[in-house]
């Protein structure tokens, strides 16, 4: 299983304007790449191969005017770029006859000097190593210094240099882990467990425990709305604006990183004391287009059911999303009647049919639970058919915002 390890890197002033080349000559390298292979489409012609792509908006554009500043990168960084596009395209080819999994991905678009995210990949050709001082040596940028939160558990096989829209430098290395030593390293348990994700609370368990939502992004909302204005009232191309946007870039990474960190707090705990999750399969863009749309967007939960979902896999633990049509709040889980729909404020009710008077979200984790087929009868048989292993296709991350994390 691959998972990505990532440490905040601290590059000096020197550092910083190389690493700034090499993110531009990453990104024309793959927008050149990009442009050759739409133009032999639509003309009608095959595609350029990667020989000739790497000969002639390489080789032969380092000894153009033009493009003479691509040799003040690492030749295999740009190689690296080319390997990229290639990637890309297959994937989106794949999408297209559906023979990929998860959702459908679009065509390989340009990058622009303005996204917010600048990134470039060294692959192991790359001649990159992390010294004994514990700096991380990249080519033609120097030894920049890493905070190391956490060993290594292998060698990794490549490393991604990531610069965020607040300005800040992050190392993504790649592992390769092995499962029989992550699941000898979480102990087995008997424990099973539902739950039930809500905003009032962000979750509640099946035991009964609440879990309060910290509504990260409500709490700084009034400095972030205090940032905003003064973004607003720069003006444009000023070095004051510059300032002030990375003020706001901040603030938001601020709140992004908290929530992160307590996704992953959470998601470990739950993985670590229970060997079968529950959950439901909620339809999380669907409700970013309601009233409610901030809530939910602050809540998080795709991303929390994604670390739940790689954490399993890793663990071995079993994770199982039931239907989001699966009536659990309508559903006594005391008898099993469906006593019917109720209103959002609605948060307690009694069955009509045995008299329990039930806390709404604790008996939806419930059933959610029983739906699942990781709750028993009293005589110890399963309730329903016996759960399924949790999938895992892409790979993990700590501490950012793109792709799973690990723990």
């Amino acid at each position: 299983m691959q998972l990505r390890y990532n440490f905040r890197l601290y590059p000096d002033a020197v550092q910083r304007a190389a690493l700034g080349r090499a993110f531009g000559c990453y990104r024309v390298v793959f927008n050149d790449a990009v442009r050759a292979r739409e133009e032999a489409r639509k003309a009608g012609e095959a595609f350029p191969t990667a020989g000739e792509l790497s000969r002639t908006l390489i080789t032969q554009a380092k000894r153009t005017p033009e493009r003479a500043w691509l040799g003040e990168v690492s030749m295999a960084m740009l190689q690296q770029s080319l390997r990229d596009v290639e990637a890309a395209y297959r994937s989106f080819f794949a999408s297209l006859k559906g023979t990929r999994k998860g959702p459908r991905v679009g065509a390989p678009r340009f990058k622009s000097r303005k996204d917010a995210r600048q990134s470039v990949r060294f692959a192991a050709n790359a001649r990159w190593k992390i010294t004994d001082t514990g700096r991380l040596k990249l080519p033609k940028i120097g030894e920049v210094k890493v905070k190391w939160s956490r060993a290594l558990p292998v060698t990794p096989s490549s490393v991604t240099v990531i610069k965020d829209a607040a300005g800040r430098h992050f190392a993504s290395f790649v592992i390769d882990t092995d499962p029989a030593a992550d699941q000898a390293r979480m102990p087995e348990s008997d424990r099973t467990v539902g739950i039930d994700l809500g905003l009032t609370h962000f979750a509640v368990l099946s035991d009964g425990s609440k879990i309060d939502s910290p509504r990260f992004l409500r709490r700084a909302e009034k400095k972030l709305k205090k940032a905003q204005r003064e973004l607003c009232r720069k003006q444009k191309g000023s070095k004051n604006r510059d300032k002030a946007r990375l003020k706001v870039a901040r603030a938001h990474a601020e709140v992004a990183d908290a929530r992160r960190e307590f996704h992953h707090q959470l998601s470990t705990r739950l993985i670590s004391e229970n060997q079968g999750i529950a959950v439901e399969d909620l339809s999380v863009a669907g409700l970013a287009r309601t009233r409610l749309a901030k809530s939910v967007r602050d809540a998080g939960w795709a991303s929390f059911i994604s670390m739940l979902e790689y954490k399993a896999q890793r663990y071995g633990r079993t994770l199982v999303k039931i239907g989001r049509f699966e009536p659990t709040s309508q559903t006594c889980s005391t008898c099993g009647v469906k006593d019917g729909p109720k209103p959002l404020h609605v948060r307690e009710w009694t069955c009509r049919a045995c008299g329990t008077l039930h806390d709404r979200d604790h008996n939806a984790a419930i059933n959610v639970k029983v739906a699942a087929g990781l709750a028993v009868s009293a005589c110890g048989a399963p309730l329903r058919p016996g759960a399924i292993p949790a999938q895992r296709e892409e790979t993990g991350s700590h501490e950012f915002p793109t792709g799973h994390r690990a723990a």
